[in-house]
């Protein structure tokens, strides 16, 4: 699996911070992460939930909200409705990437963001939740006893986890005036309500609120024995393994993806872009794309990176090969490439070969000598005949 950075910007133009989880294939679909109030795409519970989909399948976009994290602007001035416009960003960010989101998760308060948010992104199939209030005034009980200077002040400093937050009276009045009823009727997609019987902080009767209120197809399970936050990596592993199956039903198929017999089979994954999928016999692939500066989205090898892989990869098993055969002691061989393309018909490919292990410099001189033997050393330097003919069933 990999993960790479993923800024967007915010309804306003503020830069957004994420994190977009791969898996280790092709992705099933994409879904939204929504982290807990004043929490972050890193804290633990996030990353934890995020990883485990990407292991089954799914990839995951989990960012923090405006104000929180490494996303610019001010938290003080965000409220549960701007939380709301940020998912909206997140999904008009992923469309634009080729990767538009199928499935909504929410753990807490943002549970009740990704239900609200849910009806402005048209590709959403599913939304699960993760200990969410019924009523996104709920989270109002974290702060009571400052609530009458923030009403009569405008404003007040609270402390949540043992940190700092200005909490302003918009934010109050925007819970207050916000309803999840109308919009889980609504919903018009498939939708998953999961919470613990013990969890201290959402007690479990805003799941059966939720339940209640959502139209089928609906679900809930119990996350027995957890707590609110999932602080214990099991209990965060068995809801993404959970949310993955249960999701599955509703996601879009998985196209069927013939494995070739011979050679690689290559499709295009974005066709706004370069963005490219290849296949391998046994079940293996690979992505390719270009750099951004040539209108790519930089998600996988370039065309020349994976000529230059093929000849280090090559380089590096024809003297292990003749090494082994030798009993020579190399404990380690790296190649890097790197190439320069003269003109349209030359290009110059350069080779460093860097070996560790007790050798000779008649050992080590052989080893280099050896590096040119590679097949596709050998095949790049001689005459490459490429044939081209049409499909039959095209």
């Amino acid at each position: 699996m990999r993960s790479e950075e993923f800024i967007f910007d915010s309804r306003d133009g503020t830069k957004l911070s994420g994190r977009l989880e791969f898996p280790a294939g092709e992705p099933r679909a994409t879904a939204i992460f929504a982290h807990c109030f004043t929490c972050s795409k890193d804290f633990i519970a996030s990353r934890r939930i995020a990883r485990r989909l990407a292991e089954n399948g799914i990839a995951v976009l989990r960012f923090d909200f405006t104000g929180l994290g490494h996303s610019e602007g001010e938290f003080a001035n965000e409220t549960f409705s701007s939380n709301t416009d940020d998912l909206v960003a997140a999904a008009d960010a992923l469309r634009d990437y080729g990767m538009p989101p199928a499935l909504l998760v929410g753990h807490s308060l943002g549970g009740a963001a990704v239900i609200a948010a849910a009806g402005r992104i048209e590709e959403v199939r599913a939304v699960a939740t993760i200990g969410a209030p019924a009523d996104p005034a709920h989270v109002v009980h974290q702060f009571e006893d400052r609530r009458e200077q923030i009403e009569r002040e405008g404003q007040a400093e609270v402390s949540l986890a043992g940190r700092p937050f200005t909490i302003r009276k918009s934010f109050l009045d925007d819970v207050a005036n916000t309803r999840l009823d109308d919009r889980l009727a609504k919903l018009g997609c498939a939708f998953l309500v999961m919470h613990s019987p013990l969890d201290a902080t959402v007690g479990v009767e805003n799941a059966s609120r939720l339940f209640i209120a959502a139209k089928h197809p609906k679900s809930f399970i119990s996350l027995d024995d957890a707590d609110h936050l999932l602080t214990r990596p099991a209990d965060a592993e068995y809801a993404a393994d959970t949310i993955a199956v249960w999701a599955s039903q509703y996601l879009p198929p998985v196209a069927s993806v013939p494995s070739p017999k011979a050679g690689v089979h290559v499709r295009e994954l974005d066709t706004k872009g370069f963005f490219t999928a290849i296949d391998a016999p046994r079940d293996r692939h690979i992505w390719a794309d270009e750099p951004v500066r040539v209108g790519g989205t930089d998600r996988g090898f370039s065309p020349f990176e994976l000529v230059g892989a093929g000849l280090g990869a090559c380089t590096s098993m024809t003297m292990r090969m003749y090494a082994n055969r030798k009993g020579w002691n190399v404990d380690a061989a790296q190649i890097d490439v790197t190439w320069e393309q003269a003109d349209r018909h030359n290009s110059t490919f350069r080779r460093t070969i860097h070996l560790s292990g007790d050798l000779t410099e008649e050992q080590r001189t052989r080893l280099i000598e050896i590096a040119d033997r590679c097949p596709v050393h050998r095949m790049l330097e001689g005459t490459v005949t490429i044939e081209t003919q049409a499909a039959s069933d095209d």
